[in-house]
């Protein structure tokens, strides 16, 4: 116990690490203008989320997002993750205005137990399920601009992901039963984000 509580502490720490050279990152680009924003969705489950966006010229722009889930809630349910998901976006007007395509990579870390997804075909009640996952994909998405500073964001995206787990009988149990991969294809981006722009 007190070594997978190490490992967490170590992943958190290094998750902080990534997103603060990608926002330095970002911060060197050659861009006039730079937001930071806020996915209510991911908000609506209690995780933690920061992106940043930097323009790289007229109709291109760098967006770089980070997402963090350190909680255990009641009955030992879990939806405890970390992910970073970069994008490069083409805008069909101008940056920051209207219509964008993107394309995506993400990757991360989870551990998830004891939640009753429809979705999931209870796969996870009475389970808990750790391991790693990266991938990519493509998306879709709109910016509305509300003032000089604050833009209102939607966007979707589809694609892949390849998945290492490992399989557990109950939420807090040590035994693993399974180990394996799974090549997930689908939804892989969701977002309605509030954008304050820096600059």
């Amino acid at each position: 116990m007190a070594y997978s509580e190490n490992r967490s502490k170590y992943n958190m720490k290094r998750f902080f690490l990534v997103v603060f050279c990608c926002s330095l990152l970002t911060l060197g680009a050659k861009s006039q203008v730079l937001g930071a924003k806020s996915n209510l969705l991911y908000d609506a489950t209690s995780t933690i989320n920061l992106g940043v966006e930097a323009g790289l010229s007229k109709k291109w722009t760098l967006d770089i997002s980070g997402n963090l889930n350190p909680w255990t809630f009641s009955n030992n349910q879990k939806l405890k993750h970390w992910m970073v998901q970069p994008e490069a976006r083409y805008w069909l007007c101008e940056r920051f205005n209207g219509h964008f395509f993107g394309i995506h990579a993400h990757g991360g870390q989870f551990n998830v137990s004891d939640w009753n997804f429809p979705v999931a075909l209870n796969v996870l009640k009475n389970r808990r399920y750790e391991g790693w996952f990266y991938g990519g994909g493509i998306s879709y998405g709109y910016q509305w601009i509300i003032s000089k500073r604050w833009n209102v964001e939607f966007n979707v995206g589809a694609g892949y992901a390849r998945i290492h787990y490992s399989k557990y009988p109950c939420t807090d149990c040590g035994r693993k039963l399974e180990e394996g991969n799974y090549n997930y294809w689908g939804v892989t981006k969701a977002g309605i984000s509030v954008i304050y722009f820096l600059k």
